[in-house]
């Protein structure tokens, strides 16, 4: 098990290994041919950074039962299940880092929400895989939260804005290599306050699955990411709130709500 971080220390940025609490500087990257340096720092002196700058940043929706349900009961209709794995795209700007702010937009509405979700980080090419081998393409594991404005999400005709607006999408704050999706427990607080807690690999369709299917059509390259949804009923957020989504062997991913 490695934990590995993007840093930021004097202006400058590198990947890095975290060992205690203490980071030490790699030469080159987890993706690829790397080294650790004799360049070591406190973990509390360095600027996190988001742990990756995917290339292509996949994102799957309605894969927890309890979440569609509950989303369908809410606006009285009868929840819709997915016949078969379904994945959308999320655009860069819209990435942060731990401890950095979500800004909440001066005409976003009350229905302002988090989501909290496994995100999977690729660390080889990927292209055309086995659902038994799909694992094998995870570098490692990290924490993303999927900010969405409902009122954008239910009237444009894209999630434009919804889903992908600048700092709408907190993700980190490092990658864990080697653990157990099954083993794992997501939970969501709001000012220190339990909103949710779900099993995390409770999907509809699971994160093999997910990259079988994926990679059939499109190449997934080194760096990539795919998040893998939510469970619950996500509740709004606003100005001031501070947002935490934990989830077991990873840690814990923490932003303040902002107003614009």
């Amino acid at each position: 098990m490695t934990t590995w971080c993007r840093f930021d220390k004097d202006g400058k940025t590198s990947f890095g290994v975290i060992e205690g609490d203490t980071v030490t500087a790699v030469d080159g990257t987890p993706f690829g041919a790397h080294q650790k340096t004799a360049r070591s720092y406190p973990l509390k002196s360095v600027k996190l950074l988001i742990p990756t700058e995917p290339r292509t940043f996949y994102c799957v929706g309605v894969n927890y039962t309890d979440h569609v349900m509950k989303m369908a009961q809410k606006r009285g209709q009868e929840p819709k299940f997915p016949k078969r794995p379904d994945v959308g795209y999320r655009a860069n700007n819209a990435l942060i880092a731990h401890e950095e702010n979500i800004v909440k937009p001066a005409d976003a509405g009350e229905e302002f929400q988090y989501e909290g979700e496994l995100v999977a980080v690729f660390g080889k090419r990927c292209r055309n895989v086995s659902k038994e081998n799909a694992l094998d393409y995870v570098l490692g594991w990290t924490v993303g939260n999927d900010v969405s404005e409902r009122g954008w999400q239910a009237s444009d005709g894209t999630l434009w804005r919804a889903k992908n607006a600048d700092t709408f999408k907190p993700m980190g704050p490092w990658i864990v290599t080697g653990l157990d999706p099954n083993a794992m427990t997501t939970v969501i607080r709001v000012n220190g306050e339990e909103r949710d807690r779900f099993r995390t690999n409770g999907m509809i369709f699971d994160v093999p699955t997910y990259i079988s299917v994926v990679s059939k059509y499109c190449t997934i390259e080194p760096g990539d990411v795919m998040w893998m949804g939510t469970d619950g009923l996500p509740q709004n957020i606003k100005p001031g709130d501070s947002v935490e989504i934990e989830i077991t062997g990873i840690g814990v991913l923490r932003n303040k709500v902002i107003a614009a």
